[in-house]
C-alpha cells in the first residue's frame, strides 16, 4: 500500500527534485504540495518541467489535512522549518531539508546561525540524516534532519578516515566546489546569470561558512576530541553538483582500503579504483557519490576526491533515502535511477 506524502515548499529547487524523484517511485503518492506565495497555482505553471505528472495544486500549509498524511518533507527556508514543525501533529514523521535541526546543540544553533532555536526540544530530538551513518536512528525516529550538501560531500569522504585513524586531524585541508541551484531559489544579484558565468569566487572564507557547525560536530565526536578543518567553498557557473577536495596527511593506499572497505557493500557510494578521480558530471541528477584517492607527489600525503549531486543525494535524494527507511520501505525505492549524460 502506498504511503501518502506531503511536501512543503514545493515551489524551490529542493521541493521541485522530491516531487520529480518520488514521481517514479513505487510506494510514495503525493497528497499535498505546498507554497505559501504560489499558493494555487498548479505545479506545471511553476516548474513547466513536470507538467506531465497529475499533481495537486499548491496550497497554503494550514490548508493541509495532516490526518491522511503518512510523511512531511520540509523543503522550507531556514528559520522557518522549526517555527512550522512545532506547530505539526506530534505523531506525524518528518523529513527537514532545512539547516535548522542538523545540530544538536542549542548553543552551537545560535553560534552559527545567529539566533536562538525556536524548538529545542525539538532541536534534541532530531536524527541527523547522514543515511549510511545513522540508519538505525533514523529508521526509529519521528523526525529527520537532513544534512547540509557541502557537509554530506565531505563527510562521506573524511568520516571513515578520521573514525580508522589514518589521517592527521590536524592537518585536514576541504576545498568545494558547489553548483549555484545550493544557494536556492530566490532572486540574488550576485546569482544573476551576468554576474555569475565565466567565473568563480570563494565564499564564507576563514572559517565562516555555516556547515562548519555540522563538521565540528560531527568529526569532533567520531574523534573524542575537537576537530577543526580548514574549509573553504567556491561557487561555480554550473547548474549541479559538488566536487570536494580533501589535502590529507596520511598513506595514500591505507586512505583508499578504508573507504573502499567501508563503503564496498553501500548501494549509492562508489570508490573508484585507486589513482582515479571523479566528475560531476558521473553523478549528476542521481543519488549516487562516488569518491577517488590519488598518491601525493611527496610520500606521506594524499589527495581525496567525491562528487555528488547537490540536489539529490546532497539534499532530495537523501531525504527520500531516509523518508523510506522511516516508513519501513527497501532503502534504495525511488533511487536507483542512473545520472543524467551528458
Amino acid at each position: 500500500m502506498s504511503k501518502s506524502i506531503a511536501i512543503l515548499g514545493a515551489s524551490g529547487y529542493t521541493g521541485a527534485e522530491l516531487v520529480r524523484l518520488i514521481a517514479t517511485h513505487p510506494d510514495l503518492r503525493i497528497a499535498a504540495l505546498t507554497g505559501e506565495r504560489k499558493a494555487g497555482q498548479p505545479m506545471a505553471q511553476v516548474f513547466p518541467f513536470l507538467r506531465h505528472l497529475d499533481l495537486p495544486d499548491l496550497c497554503r500549509i494550514e490548508d493541509v489535512d495532516f490526518s491522511s498524511i503518512d510523511l512531511a518533507f520540509c523543503a522550507l527556508p531556514h528559520a522557518t522549518s522549526q517555527a512550522v514543525i512545532k506547530d505539526l501533529p506530534r505523531d506525524l514523521k518528518i523529513v527537514d531539508l532545512s539547516a535548522d535541526f542538523r545540530l544538536r546543540d542549542p548553543a552551537a544553533y545560535e553560534k552559527w546561525y545567529g539566533k536562538p532555536h525556536a524548538a529545542p526540544d525539538l532541536q534534541r530530538e532530531a536524527v541527523y540524516g547522514l543515511t549510511e551513518f545513522y540508519r538505525d536512528e533514523i529508521r526509529a525516529a519521528r523526525l529527520v534532519a537532513g544534512t547540509g550538501c557541502n557537509a554530506a560531500t565531505g563527510q562521506y569522504i573524511l568520516r571513515p578516515l578520521i573514525e580508522a585513524g589514518v589521517i592527521d586531524l590536524d592537518r585536514i585541508i576541504l576545498d568545494l566546489k558547489c553548483g549555484v541551484s545550493g544557494a536556492g531559489r530566490a532572486m540574488k544579484e550576485n546569482l544573476l546569470h551576468a554576474e555569475l558565468s565565466e567565473g568563480t569566487h570563494a565564499y564564507a572564507v576563514g572559517g565562516t561558512h555555516r556547515h562548519l557547525g555540522e563538521f565540528d560536530q560531527e568529526f569532533s565526536a567520531l574523534a573524542g576530541r575537537d576537530v577543526h578543518i580548514q574549509f573553504t567553498p567556491h561557487l561555480m557557473p554550473f547548474n549541479r553538483g559538488i566536487l570536494a577536495t580533501a589535502w590529507l596527511d596520511g598513506d595514500a593506499q591505507a586512505i583508499h582500503k578504508v573507504l573502499h572497505g567501508r563503503y564496498c557493500d553501500e548501494s549509492m557510494i562508489c570508490v573508484l579504483p585507486f589513482g582515479t578521480t571523479p566528475s560531476t558530471h558521473d553523478v549528476r541528477g542521481s543519488n549516487f557519490v562516488h569518491i577517488g584517492v590519488v598518491g601525493d607527489r611527496v610520500p606521506g600525503r594524499a589527495v581525496v576526491v567525491g562528487a555528488l549531486d547537490n540536489l539529490c543525494k546532497g539534499s532530495s535524494g537523501q531525504a527520500i533515502q531516509n523518508a523510506n527507511l522511516m516508513l519501513g520501505l527497501e532503502e534504495t525505492a525511488g533511487l536507483l535511477g542512473a545520472p543524467i549524460f551528458p
